[in-house]
């Protein structure tokens, strides 16, 4: 099992700051490694932690034409639609930044705008396949999973992590890459999400949280007094927490050095 660090910040700022650098460190691995550096985002405040690689030194030092982008879950809409993650993304990070347009890979817009989930789960999974087949997308040593390079994950007040969320049977999927969810309890109740064998054979996972709302199921997660789908989470080589001070504030003061 990956080592699981907790590092916690005074404010957004400083977090995003952090993050935005630990991104970089690691395209800079990996674009040397293999040419490729492939990124898995979420939604909800992510992108708007992502923004400091727009800044100096980041926009022009990161090799951009080597990332290819992915999504751990979207809601099963069209790519225009306000719920969607993909227009989260695109608006506020990728129509920024200088990554081809076919190095992304999003929910097809077609079966989003249909409402479509079974069959859009089953099309991202393809995707995903296919991207193996190219040498794009690695495969787990032992399970031939897919292995990201860099995954970046949100959690829920409720403890959720992508779209697998606590009392649901999505969490217990075995053999998916991709499921679907229909009954969301967090709407729209339409999703896709990534299986959790696939979010765990990721090279780096980094989990980012913020607020004091998101503070009792942070502790819960990370000390396991709860069943919760962010207390499963691991990675092939590193777990990071990224907190603020209020999510963090119910973790044993001896693990919350503040940065």
């Amino acid at each position: 099992m990956a080592p699981v660090k907790r590092r916690v910040f005074q404010t957004r700022k400083q977090m995003a700051v952090e993050l935005a650098k630990y991104a970089a460190d690691l395209s800079t691995k990996f674009c040397k490694e293999r040419g490729i550096f492939t990124v898995v985002l979420s939604g909800g405040d992510l992108i708007s932690w992502l923004r400091k690689l727009l800044e100096a030194p980041y926009i022009d030092s990161v090799e951009w034409s080597k990332w290819h982008i992915f999504w751990v879950d979207e809601r099963v809409c069209g790519w225009d639609d306000a719920d969607s993650n993909y227009k989260l993304a695109y608006d506020g990070f990728l129509s920024k930044v200088p990554i081809p347009a076919e190095n992304i890979y999003a929910i097809d817009n077609g079966l989003g705008a249909e409402g479509n989930a079974e069959l859009a789960a089953e099309r991202y999974e393809e995707c995903l396949k296919q991207k193996v087949y190219q040498n794009i997308i690695r495969t787990y040593k032992s399970s031939g999973f897919p292995q990201f390079d860099l995954q970046l994950l949100g959690m829920g007040p409720d403890g959720h992590m992508a779209s697998l969320f606590p009392g649901h049977d999505q969490i217990n999927e075995k053999v998916k890459w991709v499921t679907h969810i229909t009954d969301s309890p967090k709407p729209p109740a339409k999703r896709i999400t990534f299986t959790l064998p696939v979010i765990n054979c990721a090279s780096y996972n980094v989990m980012a949280v913020c607020d004091k709302e998101q503070a009792d199921s942070a502790a819960a997660a990370l000390t396991h007094t709860k069943d919760l789908p962010a207390g499963r989470l691991t990675a092939d080589v590193e777990v990071v927490w990224f907190l603020d001070q209020a999510a963090a504030s119910k973790l044993p003061h001896s693990w919350c050095s503040i940065l």
